[in-house]
């Protein structure tokens, strides 16, 4: 279990390092769609298996719509992919700084630290996800839809930052 752990969070790391180092909305929305991915079976290995389920769907629903209306106002005709110099150029800064600080932080880190949430399963009578979500939803309802408008917000955001000096599709004939 724990080399599927090293694997699910190196990709992880991969996919971050893909993310932060494209310009292009195409190829940064795999990136982040490999990241759910990954983040998602970190959080299975963990015990939190509905909650990962939960997660994966609701950002991959989002991170449709957000590609769709980046792909649309910035309409590229050449975007770059991770092949290219400057793109490569950046991943591998990116990468050079992830093993530093993983050299940084070497001695404080342990497998058996990582522990199920289910360890002491026998001790409850509901698991550690379900519960985790019933009182997000309960306690957590002002959250959720202070969540909602950050999203809408971010949303914009996005919009107006991938718009650029070109209008893309919504520029005028």
């Amino acid at each position: 279990m724990a080399y599927i752990m090293y694997l699910l969070l190196f990709g992880l790391v991969l996919g971050l390092v893909a993310v932060a180092s494209n310009p292009s909305p195409y190829f940064g929305a795999l990136g982040l769609v490999m990241v759910a991915g990954m983040g998602c079976g970190v959080l299975v290995g963990h015990g939190g298996s509905f909650l990962s389920l939960i997660l994966f769907l609701i950002y991959l629903g989002g991170m449709l719509v957000v590609f769709a209306y980046s792909a649309a106002l910035a309409a590229e005709p050449y975007p770059e992919g991770w092949g290219s110099w400057p793109v490569l150029g950046m991943a591998v800064l990116y990468l050079m700084g992830v093993v530093m600080g993983f050299g940084l932080f070497w001695g404080g880190w342990y497998e058996e630290s990582w522990v199920c949430v289910d360890e002491l399963g026998e001790f409850s009578v509901l698991r550690g996800d379900v519960g985790g979500v019933a009182l997000m939803y309960s306690s957590g309802g002002g959250l959720l839809i202070v969540g909602a408008w950050v999203l809408l917000l971010t949303l914009f955001v996005v919009l107006e930052l991938t718009r650029g000096l070109s209008r893309g599709a919504l520029r005028a004939i």
